[in-house]
């Protein structure tokens, strides 16, 4: 009994030991099996992306005409044109077509779907064997693959036939041109000895006007001079009219400085009768203008804005003339310090009036003073 247990015992070890065997070998054989699966899989995946699965515009049609009117000495404003790409197939030039797509989960599961499947998930039967064909099986996709692949060859022998005509025509093309090249050589070279008589004889037309321009030239010396000595008579009087008006000017501004500075003396020599103490500071900006310049005694006549005088003197105007200085800028002057031309010092009011006589301060000259000049607080 014990060696016949003992028997058993060996024999169910031999068994169990083929048994491992066999289960190592299986198990290896299905990795082999799962990644050539998989591998195929991802290749069929990258194949389908390459082959279009929409089929081109066919109604798009393109034309290249041509001129097929015959050449002569004669302007043709309207020639007979010819499509030289009449029964071209342009709709063979379309690229970027789309393509299948099949790397995402739905696809990637039906190739994996080699039977046919009914609602319960088993597989139908055709005979003995599973149905592999239908509706969501892997031989879907793939003849649809297969049918797409075929009209893309067709598009491809289509092409190369294209190819071939377009190659025949664009000889026909290059024939006729070549024929037409030494003919228009010998109209250019009959153009060249035509162009060369015409300036032959235009020289010579140039040299007889030049003849005719150089007379005409002494007459009109002469008469130049007569009306050069016209001129100079009516220029003279021009300039002492300018003369007169340009003094009468300066007069004028002259009695006007001699005025405000009178006006000024006066007012100083009587004594200043405001109240109150002056002011030492007024906000920054534009207060006012220069309205009269003298830059050789260095003093200028600002006139103030009636908020800056305000500013300057109280609400009432009844407080003293501070003693303050201002920055003097020029719109539009580009000069070291940007539009600033310089400052001046407030010396002097003008009595009812928004006058200041004021001094230019020349340590900060960046330009002469103009009327016109912008004063600012800064």
């Amino acid at each position: 009994m014990n060696k016949a247990l003992h028997f058993l015992v060996y024999l169910f070890l031999i068994i169990a030991s083929a048994g491992l065997w066999f289960e190592i070998e299986l198990n290896a054989k299905r990795t082999l099996l799962t990644d050539r699966n998989r591998m195929q899989e991802d290749y069929l995946v990258k194949i389908a992306r390459t082959i279009e699965m929409e089929e081109p515009n066919k109604d798009v049609q393109t034309e290249i005409k041509k001129d097929v009117s015959s050449v002569k000495a004669e302007i043709v404003d309207n020639p007979e044109m010819e499509n030289v790409l009449d029964g071209y197939n342009y709709y063979l030039e379309q690229a970027n077509l789309k393509t299948f797509d099949w790397d995402n989960d739905k696809t990637r599961r039906q190739l994996r779907m080699v039977y046919l499947l009914d609602a319960e998930g088993k597989p139908i039967m055709d005979g003995n064997r599973p149905k592999m064909t239908g509706r969501g099986t892997e031989d879907e996709l793939l003849s649809n693959l297969f049918e797409a692949s075929k009209l893309m060859q067709q598009k491809l022998n289509n092409t190369r036939n294209e190819l071939v005509t377009l190659r025949n025509k664009l000889e026909e093309q290059v024939n006729e041109l070549n024929k037409i090249k030494p003919e228009a050589r010998q109209d250019k070279v009959t153009i060249v000895e035509r162009d060369e008589k015409i300036a032959k004889l235009e020289s010579e037309k140039a040299d007889l006007e030049n003849q005719i321009v150089k007379i005409k030239a002494q007459i009109d010396e002469l008469n130049a001079e007569i009306t050069s000595l016209k001129d100079e008579v009516a220029t003279a009087q021009d300039e002492t009219e300018a003369t007169k008006e340009e003094l009468a000017k300066l007069q004028k501004v002259n009695e006007n400085l001699k005025k405000l500075l009178a006006e000024a003396i006066a007012q100083q020599q009587t004594g200043n009768t405001s109240r109150g103490t002056a002011v030492t500071t007024i906000p920054l900006g534009d207060k006012g203008k220069i309205v009269i310049v003298d830059n050789e005694s260095m003093f200028a006549a600002v006139e103030f804005t009636p908020e800056a005088m305000k500013q300057l003197k109280g609400n009432d105007l009844s407080h003293p003339l501070p003693n303050m200085e201002f920055g003097v800028k020029r719109p539009g002057f580009n000069g070291a310090a940007g539009e600033f031309v310089g400052r001046i010092r407030l010396r002097q009011e003008v009595k009812g009036k928004n006058y200041v006589i004021c001094d230019i301060l020349g340590e900060w000259e960046q330009s002469k003073l103009n009327i016109n000049d912008v004063v600012f607080a800064d």
